[in-house]
């Protein structure tokens, strides 16, 4: 019986080594929740900070985490969310490539239905899950640059707003509508929670680590 129970303690405790290590290496992911007040995420810097305190809570706090927004800004372009991330590999939580620098990450990711995980290794629910909350905040266009200035809110007034201005959004499942961008779906209906729900979302966005 000890024999056993000493087996069993080390199978435990080796799952739990695992899973550790697969945090430790993970440096992508799409936030399990989002702010709860649609568009409005305090800003870049409160998204930054939710990133990091999801990937802290997931063992992965060691590393400086960003999200994949963007921003506009009158009489000249934003910041790029390209800009904000780092120059990559990127992994998921399971330890699969999602791309391994920029270029291959805006041409040709790895981000898919299965391999688009939150920070605990949870897949999103996508189309065809109930709730479907594919939509993810971006702020950019396809290749990952800032809008121009003039053109219409895409950035929920820079992630404060939750309820006028619309935010650019993709599908991480590149599933449904006429264009099924990972970082460019379409314009949301609006910044509010609800509309953001209403249209196959959740306020839900992309972390990566920078560093």
């Amino acid at each position: 019986m000890r024999k056993m129970l000493c087996i069993l303690t080390a199978g435990f405790i080796a799952l739990v080594g695992a899973e550790a290590s697969l945090a430790q290496g993970m440096s992508f992911f799409i936030t399990s929740v989002g702010s709860g007040n649609g568009g409005d995420l305090g800003g870049l810097e409160g998204a930054d900070a939710h990133c990091q305190n999801l990937a802290e809570s997931a063992g992965a706090g060691d590393r400086t985490w960003r999200a994949y927004l963007g921003t506009q800004e009158e009489g000249r372009r934003g910041i790029d969310a390209r800009s904000r991330i780092g120059t990559g590999p990127w992994y998921n939580a399971a330890g699969i490539l999602i791309a391994t620098n920029l270029d291959d990450l805006h041409l040709n990711n790895n981000l898919v239905r299965n391999t688009s995980l939150d920070e605990n290794g949870d897949r999103v629910n996508g189309r065809g899950d109930s709730p479907n909350r594919h939509d993810t905040l971006t702020g950019a266009m396809a290749d990952g640059t800032a809008f121009f200035a003039g053109q219409p809110d895409r950035t929920c007034s820079n992630w404060t707003s939750s309820d006028e201005g619309q935010a650019m959004v993709g599908h991480f499942d590149r599933q449904g509508g006429g264009n099924t961008s990972w970082n460019a779906a379409h314009p949301s209906r609006s910044c509010s929670q609800s509309d953001l729900e209403a249209t196959g979302g959740d306020g839900l966005y992309m972390c990566f680590a920078a560093d």
